[in-house]
């Protein structure tokens, strides 16, 4: 348990180093991501950038297990 939060903790504080650079990535803001604007209130869904990071995820997850 103790090695599982240390490495959580690195990935955490790698993803926060790397933030100005993934902000530029076009992630959200990709072909069938749902925005729904009305006057007062916007609903932003991001299906298709969750299925990607989904996919990336399991892949890494697979390749280190």
């Amino acid at each position: 348990m103790q090695k599982t939060l240390i490495i959580i903790g690195l990935l955490v504080f790698a993803i926060g180093l790397a933030w100005p650079w993934l902000g530029a990535l076009p992630l959200g803001r990709l072909p069938g991501d749902l925005v729904i604007q009305r006057e007062g209130f916007t609903f932003y869904l991001p299906i298709t950038t969750l299925i990607i990071v989904s996919v990336v995820i399991s892949l890494l997850l697979w390749l280190f297990r």
